[in-house]
């Protein structure tokens, strides 16, 4: 492994801790002395990566730093190139515009050969069957869920029963054949989900969620995979 190869190989564990890391498990991570590590470190720091931390304590990559895409290899462009093509064909029209949007800046600056690989994947995504949400709804959600929002929706069930509900929106998950969202419902004081074709309008309350949604997940994920079979590709809401 060459040095320029080594240190986009260290950003890129950095990134993968929230918590500072320490040298020592940095360095046998990358096979090099742990002196080879601190100068690493620094010359890291020298070219403008926020990495704090001290020897001894540990190290940290500050959310903002961007590697250059020019490290991705042929597997990793043709994996981006198929989840792109995916959102595409499955996703609303926000969220395809935004992965197609994502796609063409790296591909400004990806070197000639590995922009070709990534422009002709031959990976591609069949038709989908899936029931179609509406676009502003799906759009409103992943707002609600990225800013911890409360939500008020007009909901109608399998059974065509109407009601209103106001939720706490966790997660959104991407079946086969519809989007399913994951919520804590005030009315029924417990995790529900709803399919979000059933969902006729949706409000964004003022208010945040009075816990933080990372907790809420995992008190949602023990509360499902503990009890119950995980959902398949064809799941039914539980209201």
């Amino acid at each position: 492994m060459s040095r320029a190869q080594r240190l986009l190989a260290l950003l890129q564990l950095l990134r993968q801790h929230r918590f500072p890391v320490r040298g020592e498990q940095l360095a046998e991570q990358l096979g090099v002395s742990l002196r080879t590590l601190y100068r690493d470190i620094r010359t890291l720091q020298a070219q403008g990566a926020s990495i704090e931390g001290e020897a001894g304590v540990g190290y940290l990559l500050r959310p903002g730093f961007m590697l250059p895409p020019l490290m991705f290899s042929p597997e990793e462009l043709e994996a981006l190139a198929l989840g792109a093509r995916w959102v595409n064909e499955r996703g609303d029209g926000h969220l395809a515009a935004a992965a197609q949007s994502a796609l063409g800046k790296i591909g400004a600056v990806l070197p000639q050969p590995l922009h070709y690989v990534m422009e002709h994947s031959g990976l591609r995504v069949g038709p989908s069957e899936a029931y179609k949400s509406d676009d502003d709804v799906m759009y409103q959600l992943r707002l609600a869920i990225r800013h911890e929002q409360r939500i008020e929706i007009a909901y109608c069930d399998l059974k065509n029963r109407h009601s209103t509900r106001t939720l706490w929106p966790l997660a959104l998950g991407y079946f086969d054949q519809t989007q399913l969202l994951a919520a804590w419902c005030e009315l029924r004081q417990d995790f529900r989900h709803f399919r979000t074709d059933r969902i006729a309008t949706l409000t964004r309350l003022p208010d945040r969620f009075p816990k933080r949604r990372e907790q809420l997940l995992q008190a949602w994920r023990k509360s499902v995979f503990d009890t119950e079979t995980p959902p398949d590709s064809k799941p039914t809401d539980r209201n």
